[in-house]
Formats: C-alpha cells, sequence, structure tokens
C-alpha cells in the first residue's frame, strides 16, 4: 500500500483513500483517532481543509502514517521520498542503528545532545544510505571521527 500522498490529492481524497486501504469504516477511524464522527465526515467531505494539531496526530496515529504527510496534503506540496539516512555525528556509535527520531523528515539537530544531523559524507557530500559501515562507500571517508582525532582538532 503506498501511504504518500499523491501529487494534487486533496486531504478529503488522501484520507479516505488511506481509511478505505485499512478497511476501517469512518465510525472506527474517528474513534481511533480521537475525533468526532462528524468532524472525520467533514474532513471526507472536503469542507474541512485544515485540521489541528491534535486531530492531526490522532489521524496519524490512526491511519497509520507519519504526521508529516498530513501536513504536506494540507500545505499542498509534495513529500520527497528519499533513501538518506540522517544521524548525529556525536551521538552515533559505529555499527549501530540510528535513532529513529533523527530519522524523521523535520528532524535537524539530536535531541541527545543538539548538534546538527548528518545527512551526507562530509568529504564527497553523497547522500548517506547506510550506516551498515563507518566509512563512505564512495570516497572512504569515515563517518565519524575517531576519538583521537576529535580531541586532536579541539586543541589546533
Amino acid at each position: 500500500m503506498d501511504n504518500t500522498p499523491q501529487p494534487q490529492e486533496s486531504l478529503a481524497e488522501y484520507v479516505k483513500r488511506i481509511r478505505t486501504s485499512l478497511s476501517l469504516s469512518q465510525n472506527d477511524l474517528a474513534m481511533k483517532a480521537g475525533i468526532h464522527l462528524q468532524s472525520l465526515g467533514k474532513i471526507e467531505r472536503g469542507m474541512t481543509t485544515k485540521v489541528n494539531s491534535k486531530s492531526q496526530r490522532g489521524l496519524a496515529i490512526a491511519l497509520q502514517i507519519p504526521p508529516e504527510y498530513l501536513d504536506a496534503v494540507v500545505r499542498g506540496v509534495s513529500i520527497i521520498p528519499s533513501d538518506a539516512i540522517k544521524f548525529c555525528p556525536h551521538c552515533w556509535t559505529p555499527g549501530t542503528g540510528v535513532e529513529e527520531i533523527w530519522l524523521l523528515p523535520r528532524s535537524q539537530f539530536c535531541f541527545l545532545c543538539g548538534t546538527g544531523l548528518r545527512n551526507s559524507c562530509v568529504q564527497c557530500n553523497e547522500p548517506i544510505t547506510s550506516l551498515k559501515f563507518r566509512f563512505c562507500p564512495y570516497c572512504g571517508f569515515p563517518y565519524k571521527a575517531s576519538k583521537d582525532s576529535e580531541s586532536q582538532s579541539r586543541f589546533r
């Protein structure tokens, strides 16, 4: 199932498409989302083109989609799918996975230390698509500086 908003798809069309693909009735979706059935009906009939943040969060959870998808549909902008991975160059440990919050489209800084997240190699600027290895597959540059080089660069 492609739950990504389609170009020119309205909020009404998008919510109804995802709801029906999940085999949910309007009543089921309204209950799961924590919104009034009449409110959902207005959304699906195109009478409501914006939703407040509480309703947006509820709908996103009930429809099993990122809240950013609903936001994009409301604003009429496209979602650009990306295979790039973002990580904190300070907190990430090579050989481990990334924190899920780093992957959110709006995430720009680490929630642990405040460092800017990195999504491309600092040497060749190619997007990072896997952190299985410590080095960029294009240029061989390490994604994270070693402890020795970090401490040496502080004293320069």
